[in-house]
């Protein structure tokens, strides 16, 4: 059976149910939950964790958020651990998550209409890339992404980086800005300020 989505109208009133597929033909607005895992080891700079997207997936092969996933019908915002969870096999507790408020997303490929309401989170994880047991059905492999070096590619200081990787064919690769999903907002580099801005000691944090 299709997973079944909870739709909202543009106040975020509840208007009703439907089948993913539907709700990204007609373009809903559904709910995600989205965690940034963000990282700093002893006297480095922070760094972000990144996921690559498998082939078969929406926005194929695409550097994603750490961990990311549609609330069903019927679930709350608490639910949404379980992504980080599935996807990289931490097991956190809502109340140990940052919370950066909502952000509205917006995306078209083709037929696939993507808007989306997304509770953001960021989750401080410190522990290497080979530690976690990510989800490689779904999850191509994992990246650790300096903040320094994401926001310079994100600036358009330099045309790419290098970041260590695991589940690649390398244990780095190599990423430009076409290697993420687009946003119109500049999704990604909201969140590298957001993150440098947590590690300075700063509380009121907002997207």
């Amino acid at each position: 059976m299709s997973e079944l989505f909870d739709i909202y109208d543009e106040a975020l009133n509840h208007i009703g149910v439907k089948p993913r597929a539907a709700a990204h033909r007609d373009g809903d607005w559904h709910q995600v939950f989205h965690c940034w895992v963000i990282g700093r080891e002893t006297d480095r700079s922070p760094f972000l964790v990144l996921q690559k997207r498998k082939a078969d997936l929406d926005y194929p092969n695409k550097i994603d958020i750490s961990a990311a996933g549609h609330l069903a019908a019927g679930e709350s915002l608490r639910d949404g651990p379980r992504e980080i969870r599935e996807e990289l096999g931490l097991c956190v507790a809502f109340e140990d998550l940052i919370p950066l408020g909502r952000r509205v997303g917006i995306n078209k490929i083709g037929d696939f209409v993507d808007r989306q309401i997304c509770h953001v989170f960021l989750y401080q994880c410190n522990q290497p890339l080979e530690a976690y047991n990510y989800q490689r059905d779904e999850v191509a492999g994992l990246i650790k992404l300096p903040v320094a070096d994401a926001m310079r590619l994100h600036a358009g200081e330099v045309p790419f980086v290098v970041a260590p990787a695991v589940g690649l064919e390398s244990p780095q690769i190599t990423l430009t800005l076409d290697d993420f999903i687009p946003s119109i907002d500049n999704y990604i580099m909201k969140i590298l300020l957001l993150a440098q801005r947590y590690f300075t000691g700063e509380k009121e944090l907002w997207i």
